[in-house]
């Protein structure tokens, strides 16, 4: 069977840590060519991916008929105007999160790709990581009965900024929120549904900091209570998910493994044991049953980053439905334009039929 033919733009860590090593281990599909316009990146993708063509221009993917797939990895001011193209050039395309600056930007790019039925999908990757599917696995057991407060968070501990990051930035789509705030929105999405409302707390924190660096969403659910949370100056991290229910909790330290190996340059389909968990920071449930106190670890289920490419291609060989829809991507982008407004004026904003998924 023929490969499907990768275009990849954007070589920083984005396209170097997420994407690269996930395309290169999966063999339906080839690492084509790749934007990279600095000498350490050609060297890099020469080192890492000897087949691969790096290029200097996106334009170089776009009007290249052998490229099937294009994946944008590339800052957030980009995502929109790349993708458009991308798709106006006939590809499918892989976009990061967040998906776009705007739910307007979104609702074209859905729009246009449904009129060329061609793949579009966004790299909500935290799906696939291992801290949590094992709170999707909790959550099944039915073990905590029903879950009143839900609370997940990023914690990032620097105390100083990085010159000349866009992330840190007076700009449309950077600040923490956009960056693991959409992670943390997605998988609330993806266990509870729509939100009634949204209430948001964002503030810049750090001297000299010019983008949000602390967040806090709550998401008003009939009988839950949903928190995120995202901080960089958090030098002991708290728990990565915390989750009550009738009958107890569940506690979960912790990250998944996964990001941390990929920079190291780790390749996925090199390591037998990937996206396994240390077993120190294994989950805790603390229940009662019959009137006893139970306490169990649980063992974390297996990270799996390479699920979101594996699923790409059996999508466009018609074998399988997408995992992440855009449509579910650009509701993210919503409840964070909601989120910002909550902050700037200061109330709970009803979410009613804002939403699409």
């Amino acid at each position: 069977m023929k490969k499907i033919k990768v275009g990849l733009i954007g070589f920083s860590i984005g396209g170097q840590v997420f994407h690269a090593p996930f395309i290169a281990g999966n063999p339906a599909l080839e690492l084509y060519k790749v934007t990279a316009r600095k000498e350490e990146q050609q060297m890099l993708l020469a080192s890492r991916y000897p087949t691969a063509i790096a290029v200097a221009s996106a334009d170089d993917i776009f009007n290249d008929p052998e490229v099937d797939l294009v994946v944008v990895a590339t800052s957030n001011d980009m995502h929109y105007p790349f993708t458009k193209q991308a798709l106006e050039s006939g590809k499918h395309v892989v976009v990061e999160k967040p998906f776009t600056n705007t739910t307007t930007e979104a609702d074209e790019l859905i729009a246009l790709a449904k009129e060329k039925n061609l793949l579009l999908t966004v790299h909500h990757n935290a799906r696939f990581h291992s801290d949590f599917k094992t709170v999707k696995a909790v959550l099944a057991s039915e073990k905590l009965g029903p879950v009143v407060n839900y609370e997940a968070r990023y914690d990032r501990f620097r105390n100083f900024l990085r010159k000349g990051a866009w992330r840190e930035e007076n700009l449309p789509g950077s600040g923490i929120h956009y960056d693991l705030g959409a992670h943390l929105l997605d998988q609330a999405l993806q266990l509870f549904g729509r939100p009634k409302a949204i209430f948001a707390d964002l503030r810049v924190q750090r001297e000299g900091a010019k983008a949000i660096d602390d967040f806090e969403f709550i998401l008003s659910y009939p009988h839950t209570k949903v928190i995120l949370r995202g901080q960089m100056l958090a030098k002991i991290p708290t728990p990565r998910f915390a989750i009550y229910g009738w009958n107890g909790c569940f506690v979960k330290q912790g990250t998944d493994p996964q990001e941390e190996l990929l920079r190291a340059g780790a390749l996925p389909h090199e390591h037998a044991d990937w996206g396994k968990e240390n077993e120190k920071i294994y989950g805790q449930l603390s229940l009662l049953v019959d009137g006893v106190d139970v306490e169990e670890t649980v063992v974390s289920e297996i990270g799996s980053g390479q699920d979101f490419y594996n699923n790409i291609v059996e999508v466009l060989n018609n074998k399988q439905e997408l995992i992440v829809k855009p449509e579910q991507a650009r509701d993210v982008i919503r409840l964070l334009e909601l989120a910002e407004q909550s902050w700037k004026e200061q109330r709970t904003i009803a979410i009613e039929n804002q939403l699409i998924s």
